[in-house]
């Protein structure tokens, strides 16, 4: 990888950090803040001194202080706003990091020195805080243009094989795959719809919504 990429796939991060990562974002999504999005995960050590060199022995403002980041250890990520807001909406980044707190997961802007609101980080020993669970599937955006969303299966449902999508048509159920999977390309929707869809884990009335969602966006 170029250490001109950025990386924004959290399953690049060790899996305890991707357990952070996704917890923090639910929680973020049950207090009303589904507007924020990942802009980095990974990053190599020679990304890491790439970025270091901004600022001082190359052009542009300083990054990052340091060449040594959890970010190369598999165990940092950075978030952004959507718009309307500011990339870096003081507002809504202090209202994560007061969640960050209370899942013990180490927020940048609590750091005494070179405050770095954006950035959150775990230990290899990070372990979810008494009293929280991942209560669904945690869609954690990688764009400005989804929002953040947590899919919990209804047990009830799932024994209900009539609520589930299962199309008698062959040829139906490789239109859908299509149309979801285009979506997927587009940026429109999280590939995990398209991981449920082949998995059978859709039921009749998500795949409606997402339909709907689909064009609404493609129609603005």
């Amino acid at each position: 990888m170029s250490v001109t990429t950025t990386c924004r796939d959290i399953s690049e991060l060790l899996p305890v950090a991707q357990t952070a990562c996704r917890l923090l974002f639910q929680e973020c999504y049950k207090a009303g803040i589904r507007d924020i999005f990942i802009t980095e995960t990974y990053r190599s050590q020679a990304r890491q001194n790439y970025l270091y060199q901004q600022g001082r022995t190359r052009p542009g403002s300083i990054v990052t202080w340091t060449l040594t980041s959890r970010h190369t250890s598999r165990l940092a990520w950075d978030i952004a706003v959507a718009p309307p807001k500011s990339l870096y909406d003081v507002n809504t980044l202090n209202k994560v990091g007061a969640i960050a707190r209370r899942l013990c997961i180490t927020w940048g802007g609590d750091w005494p020195n070179n405050i770095d609101r954006p950035h959150f980080e775990v230990t290899p020993s990070w372990t979810m805080p008494k009293g929280y669970k991942l209560e669904g599937t945690v869609i954690v955006p990688t764009t400005s243009k989804l929002k953040v969303q947590l899919i919990v299966d209804d047990k009830e449902t799932e024994k209900e094989e009539t609520k589930m999508w299962d199309p008698k048509s062959p040829t139906m159920y490789t239109e859908a795959e299509k149309f979801i999977e285009q979506a997927v390309k587009d940026g429109i929707i999280q590939k995990q719809h398209l991981d449920d869809l082949k998995n059978k884990r859709m039921t009749t009335d998500r795949l409606l919504g997402l339909y709907i969602t689909i064009q609404q966006r493609r129609n603005k």
